[in-house]
């Protein structure tokens, strides 16, 4: 499926995947997995990527680079992305109770945009928002 080019250029304003870097390819797949409610059967998780099922348009692909001998894997310290949740308070209880490391409290700008932010098992920030 050809997907539309932007009005003024080649490159479309569109996000398409979103590339996760992770160390551990398995264990990456079931962590995110667990985080979403997904049921997974790691035989079908094979080096280098793992593309979870996802609502919505823009993917989600976890990358272990075993292809690429130089990589050195370098979590960014602020999240890159987010995840969507209607409920904050309940997506909040929900990685707590799954001993899931909150880097970020609840944060409130207004009843529009409420976040907070965790940590992956690769150190990856990422972030929970209602917006």
């Amino acid at each position: 499926m050809k997907k539309k080019s932007s009005i003024t250029g080649p490159i479309s304003a569109q996000v398409n995947t979103v590339f996760i870097h992770v160390t551990d390819l398995k264990k990456a797949a079931q962590w995110y997995s667990d985080l979403f409610g997904l049921e997974i059967n790691l035989e079908d998780v094979h080096s280098p990527v793992y593309n979870i099922p996802v609502k919505g348009d823009t993917g989600i692909t976890l990358d272990d680079h075993a292809f690429d001998a130089s990589f050195q894997h370098s979590p960014s310290k602020n999240p890159c992305f987010n995840f969507f949740t209607l409920n904050i308070e309940e997506a909040y209880t929900f990685v707590k109770n799954k001993g899931i490391k909150i880097t970020r409290e609840i944060e409130k700008v207004n009843d529009n945009t409420i976040w907070f932010n965790i940590e992956d098992i690769d150190g990856n920030q990422i972030m929970i928002c209602n917006c």
